[in-house]
């Protein structure tokens, strides 16, 4: 079964961004793998609390990759 995990940010996608994670990924799982692979395949967007999450030893937050900060 193909399984995707996706972290993403609290509140910076929008739930038309959610179906469009879900499609997309879908299509390329059954491009790789065929059509059998579309009815079996989990994706799965996860969001993260502001803050927690890092890259490079740094905490990141929402307004950091906005330029807020």
């Amino acid at each position: 079964m193909p399984f995707a995990n996706f972290k993403v940010p609290a509140g910076t996608v929008t739930a038309e961004d959610k179906k469009k994670i879900v499609e997309r990924t879908t299509e390329l799982y059954a491009e790789i793998y065929g059509e059998r692979a579309r009815p079996n395949t989990v994706v799965l967007v996860e969001e993260v609390a502001d803050g927690g999450w890092g890259f490079g030893g740094t905490v990141l937050t929402a307004a950091m990759l906005n330029g807020d900060a």
